[in-house]
């Protein structure tokens, strides 16, 4: 459906497909190739992700792999700064999204360097997975003493920025029941732009992702835009036995199924170029339906 989403004032249409790239500034990323540790390489990576046609850069500074380290605030607050300054010194008008499940990392990305999309990988922390104790389950009544709500959410409504709400339920009818709490929820506090993050990989098996990539025309139901997470994930290593570097071609397939079942509004890539090939393809093919 037609969007327009507003990041700092930038309005992005949403009625065709756009592409966010991946800029990791940690040393541990599952896909080895995207992993940036120093200002140079940031600053270079975020060059790339525009030049190639990227329209969001998507910085994250810890990695939510399976097994990967667990990174202090403190940490991932030091490695979002230097990162986020690597790339407001080479593309300071470029929007930007921060990828993190901590309010106050969020916070300073958005206030200190002007970042405008909060990319959420936690629901929320709905499960408390992520530590704190902010955690609610879907469901939860809005109480007379306000609203029993995630710490995020309040931030974000705070911050004024567009939000991007992962889920990790394994089915869409668990995950369609919660985004409607949750998105009524972050617009009763106050939060104009949800986009919806069906979570490939997350807290599902890889049967539940392919099942789940082909019942996604059904999250149009709530009329936000869709953003689809893919790339290179093990979803497709696995099911094609090969790993996270030959998984390109996987990838560019996942998308474009994506962009055709559910009209995916923004898709989430590693590889900028390849992402933006697919989607001119899709978009010059429906001028004829």
């Amino acid at each position: 459906m037609p969007y327009i989403l507003n990041v700092n004032g930038q309005l992005i249409d949403l009625s065709e497909p756009c592409v966010m790239g991946i800029l990791n500034a940690t040393p541990d990323s599952f896909y080895a190739g995207s992993r940036k540790q120093t200002e140079a390489e940031i600053a270079a990576r975020a060059d790339q992700i525009m030049a190639e046609g990227g329209k969001i850069i998507d910085v994250g500074a810890f990695s939510t792999r399976p097994g990967a380290a667990h990174v202090t605030e403190e940490e991932e607050m030091e490695r979002m700064r230097m990162a986020l300054k690597a790339v407001r010194s080479v593309q300071p008008d470029a929007p930007v999204s921060v990828d993190t499940f901590r309010p106050e990392v969020a916070r300073m990305a958005v206030e200190e360097f002007g970042a405008g999309i909060i990319n959420d990988v936690s629901e929320g922390n709905v499960n408390g997975a992520f530590g704190g104790s902010e955690a609610y389950t879907a469901g939860d009544e809005v109480g007379e003493g306000g609203c029993e709500c995630p710490e995020m959410f309040r931030m974000v409504a705070r911050l004024g920025v567009p939000y991007i709400l992962m889920s990790v339920k394994p089915d869409i009818m668990s995950m369609m029941k919660a985004f409607a709490h949750e998105v009524q929820t972050l617009h009763s506090l106050g939060v104009k732009d949800v986009i919806l993050d069906p979570g490939f990989g997350f807290g599902k098996t890889l049967e539940q992702n392919y099942e789940l990539l082909a019942s996604l025309g059904k999250l149009r139901e709530f009329n936000l835009p869709l953003l689809v997470g893919v790339s290179r994930k093990s979803m497709i290593a696995r099911l094609l036995g090969t790993d996270a570097d030959h998984s390109l071609n996987g990838t560019s397939v996942v998308n474009t199924i994506a962009m055709i079942n559910s009209g995916a509004s923004i898709l989430r890539v590693h590889d900028v170029k390849p992402c933006v090939e697919a989607v001119t393809i899709v978009k010059e093919v429906f001028k004829y339906v």
